[in-house]
């Protein structure tokens, strides 16, 4: 199987945030910036794999910034690294205010998707080249976070609570 540039799979989106999209904040409700977290990062790896996947986990999500009524939310997603059949997806959230142009980074994702064959059982996938220095930095780390996760899976199957 040949390897593919993470540029490949590479995935933006973005919309208009709207009152019922917020909390009595005036922001954006954080299950909803998780929904469309999850969205991009779904489309990331089956760009990837070009094939059905599911959610494995979702390492992190570090809400840095909100997102407000009447801003732009804008999310980039790649697959940062690969397993057997399992892809690490690094996504990153930024918020925009449309009449000034600022943007700033508001959140951060790492997820894991499995891809399926045809009778939903786990199936190889591309190793992914990184190439940009965020790439690279990224796929640097992705082992640790790989182990870390591991190790959480082995802890609940002993029935422990994941440190």
């Amino acid at each position: 199987m040949q390897a593919k540039p993470a540029r490949m799979s590479r995935s933006l989106m973005s919309d208009i945030i709207f009152p019922s999209d917020t909390n009595y904040h005036g922001t954006m409700f954080g299950g909803v910036v998780m929904q469309y977290i999850d969205k991009i990062a779904t489309i990331a790896s089956m760009r990837h794999s070009r094939r059905g996947v599911v959610t494995a986990s979702s390492d992190s999500l570090d809400f840095l910034a909100p997102v407000k009524v009447g801003e732009a939310i804008l999310l980039e997603a790649f697959v940062s690294w690969t397993h057997r059949s399992s892809m690490e997806v690094y996504v990153k959230v930024e918020s925009e205010n449309l009449f000034t142009g600022e943007r700033k980074t508001t959140a951060t994702s790492f997820l894991t998707f499995v891809a399926l064959d045809e009778d939903g059982k786990p199936t190889p996938v591309p190793s992914v080249i990184p190439e940009t220095d965020e790439e690279k930095r990224i796929y640097a780390s992705a082992q640790e976070r790989y182990d870390a996760r591991t190790r959480r899976k082995q802890q609940r199957k002993l029935g422990e609570t994941p440190s």
